[in-house]
């Protein structure tokens, strides 16, 4: 097996809140991401399965595994070669009504089923035929492997590289860069000021933003009912204009929104809550093209002031998210430590 190894490096933050939180509760689904969906149409298999195997070749995170037992810190271990777990099923034979219900089972088994952490790849296919010209595809992956990010590169390449191999016609595709050259940035960063930073952004924090909300059941629940409420197009057009018009992001408007709401549910003028970003550092060459899970989460706090206008409000608050971005490398664990909120 050594012999088939050929890189080790550390993770990057978000990787070990991940791997924690996977460890922690093994029977959790959440990091475990599917794509499902129907191919209408003529399928190449062949050159389907040539396709996902070149992918895997061009990107080293997906020939990943993940250590930690016995060690001081978790690595991850590349392989130079890995196959790809690509199972076809026919199911022509079947009604369409069963067909519909063994997918929707099948799908809730490969999501139970998980990933052995240590052995890669994590990630595995399912392609089903349902008659001549359908089939259903089934994309099972650990969210360790890389973010949303990355999922459309994948599947960009993918497709890239399906049409030339079914075709007979050279694939155009650019050398990538390996993820280990963003855990090389990340171990470059000076993180004495990014301390500096996030002590003086967070100082006089002590506690956690609280929702208060009348529940007439008071036993602890996860079952919560989901309510979608669709903006209309005069509404996004409204607010595409307020963001022009004073030179703020959507971005920044809705986490201006989300504060009011936060101020007005906890009764507090100062709140916290936690905000995603992409991680990507623009000053590392082809960071756009990485596939890897370079998202970070990260606590924005913002001051409810009354005498200031919405205008100045929201800028600042952008200036202060674009300070952020020189430190929003800095994993999530080492920010609470620095802030005046207590562990746990």
């Amino acid at each position: 097996m050594s012999e088939n190894i050929k890189d080790i490096y550390p993770l990057s933050p978000m990787q070990q809140g991940m791997l924690f939180h996977t460890l922690y509760a093994p029977e959790t689904e959440v990091y475990t991401e599917q794509l499902a969906c129907k191919f209408v149409g003529d399928l190449n298999i062949p050159a389907f399965k040539q396709a996902w195997q070149q992918v895997l070749k061009r990107h080293d995170v997906l020939r990943s595994a993940f250590v930690w037992e016995d060690l001081e810190e978790p690595l991850q271990v590349v392989y130079n070669e890995v196959e790809l777990p690509f199972e076809t099923l026919d199911w022509s034979a079947k009604p369409s009504e069963v067909q519909k219900a063994d997918i929707d089972a099948l799908i809730d088994a490969e999501r139970k089923q998980g990933f052995e952490l240590s052995e890669a790849p994590l990630m595995r296919i399912k392609l089903i035929k349902l008659n001549d010209g359908e089939h259903f595809f089934i994309w099972s992956h650990h969210h360790l492997l890389f973010d949303g990010w990355g999922f459309a590169i994948v599947l960009r390449e993918l497709f890239t590289l399906y049409e030339a191999y079914a075709t007979g016609k050279p694939a155009s595709l650019p050398p990538v860069r390996p993820f280990r050259d963003y855990i090389a940035w990340l171990k470059a960063q000076d993180m004495n000021k990014a301390e500096a930073f996030w002590r003086k952004q967070l100082a006089g924090f002590t506690a956690p933003t609280p929702l208060h909300v009348d529940r007439k059941n008071t036993q602890p629940t996860t079952d919560y009912p989901k309510i979608r409420h669709p903006y209309s197009r005069e509404l996004s057009q409204q607010i595409e204009q307020f963001s022009r018009q004073y030179q703020v992001t959507v971005n920044t408007i809705f986490q201006g929104a989300l504060a009011f709401v936060l101020s007005r549910y906890s009764g507090e003028k100062d709140v916290v809550f936690g905000s995603t970003v992409s991680g990507r550092p623009t000053e590392l060459p082809g960071v756009e093209q990485m596939v890897g899970l370079f998202i970070n989460t990260l606590p924005i706090r913002v001051q409810i002031d009354g005498q200031k206008t919405i205008k100045d409000w929201l800028q600042e608050l952008q200036m202060r998210n674009a300070e952020m971005r020189q430190y929003e490398y800095t994993p999530l664990v080492d920010i609470q430590g620095w802030s005046d909120v207590p562990r746990s």
